[in-house]
């Protein structure tokens, strides 16, 4: 089997991430089970890597230039929400949060205030 490092991961991210971070955003992992089973499979492809095996996972990470799947659930969460503030998302913003209304509180129009739960 073909193991060069760049090629590898290349390889683990057209072929195996996205499968692991399908819809995330809408199905996000709650129980820390969960969480924990997704990043074992990313734990155990960066074992793999020649050169590798012996280095904590966090430095395996940082070797092949690797976010976390929790950081990258993270940072996908984010990003949504800055599209429903924007409007550019199909999914409401006053769906999953509750605001103060801007004469209420001075500066930006909208300010969160509490997030909404089980707003599916």
């Amino acid at each position: 089997m073909y193991k060069k490092k760049d090629i590898v991961v290349k390889l683990y991210k057209s072929l195996v991430r996205p499968h692991l971070e399908y819809c995330t955003v809408a199905w996000s992992p709650y129980y820390s089970k969960d969480k924990d089973l997704l990043e074992r499979i990313q734990h155990r492809f960066t074992g793999m890597v020649p050169g590798l095996k012996n280095l904590p996972y966090e430095e395996r990470l940082m070797e092949l230039r690797l976010r976390s799947l929790g950081e990258r659930r993270v940072r996908a969460d984010l990003i949504e929400v800055y599209k429903m503030v924007n409007g550019n998302s199909v999914m409401s913003f006053d769906r999953f949060f509750n605001t103060i209304p801007m004469e209420e509180h001075e500066g930006t129009p909208r300010t969160l205030c509490e997030v909404k739960r089980n707003r599916l």
